[in-house]
């Protein structure tokens, strides 16, 4: 029997677009109840109003800098006085999706930028471990709630410009891997997304700002959408409680390995 997340609340991290705000939606057609973190917070409320549309019972928005601890307990504050206390029947954050994170520039390490490897370290690492420690305790147990982290590709292979965003999502992975097995026994399902070429804000942001370069990383291409990687998000939630979806790796098929695209003419 799959596990039902109507009415239920859903936590959502980096939730102003790409796989966040996809995120939102989907568990909007599902009926839930979101709680949506990011910092631009107009963004967010575009996306709340979107998931309302799409048939979430509600959706709150509050501004969220995982960077900053005081900043995730504010948060994590406000989302208390909207949850009441943790319980099978839909009290606590029934789904913590840990979405934000991303990269900074492509450099190589002899010319990497200090303030490029803090914000993927603080965003992908530590900022997954601030939002973890604090949602913990409004977890439900023993009912099919999950923890799912959004992890890449990168996590798994390295390449070129990509030292430290490979290490933060290396990170994440074992951060996920880790977190399980300290809660095993609770009944809190721990999962990660891995994904592979998806077109979203990502490249943008990686190359700060400069639009027609991150439009080459998927020319003659077919990438991802949020969207694919949203539906998956909804099915790893509402698998039955017994079934943990591990770890799940999805890439396009036109993207055989990190270093092997097909791109058409």
């Amino acid at each position: 029997m799959k596990t039902e997340v109507k009415n239920k609340w859903i936590m959502i991290t980096g939730a102003s677009s790409g796989f966040g705000a996809a995120t939102a939606r989907a568990f909007g057609v599902e009926g839930a109840r979101l709680l949506l973190g990011a910092r631009r917070l107009a963004r967010l409320e575009e996306v709340a109003n979107q998931a309302k549309e799409a048939g979430a019972a509600e959706a709150h928005v509050h501004v969220l800098d995982v960077s900053q601890t005081a900043s995730v307990e504010s948060f994590m504050s406000w989302a208390k006085t909207k949850i009441g206390q943790p319980s099978a029947e839909g009290g606590g954050i029934f789904v913590l999706i840990n979405n934000a994170g991303g990269a900074q520039g492509l450099d190589v390490v002899a010319e990497g930028k200090d303030q490029d490897w803090e914000a993927m370290l603080q965003s992908n690492v530590l900022g997954l471990l601030r939002v973890t420690r604090a949602a913990l305790p409004l977890i439900p147990k023993d009912c099919g709630s999950s923890i799912i982290n959004i992890g890449s590709v990168a996590g798994h292979v390295a390449y070129e410009g990509g030292a430290a965003y490979c290490a933060a999502k290396a990170g994440e992975l074992q951060i996920t891997r880790a977190l399980r097995l300290e809660l095993n026994g609770t009944g809190i399902r721990v999962s990660t997304v891995d994904p592979g070429l998806a077109e979203t804000e990502f490249s943008v942001v990686r190359f700060k700002g400069d639009a027609a370069r991150a439009k080459k990383v998927y020319e003659g291409t077919y990438p991802l959408a949020a969207e694919d990687i949203a539906e998956i998000l909804v099915w790893i939630a509402t698998r039955p409680p017994h079934v943990d979806i591990d770890e799940l790796l999805v890439k396009p098929v036109d993207q055989a390995a990190i270093h092997k695209v097909y791109r058409r003419k």
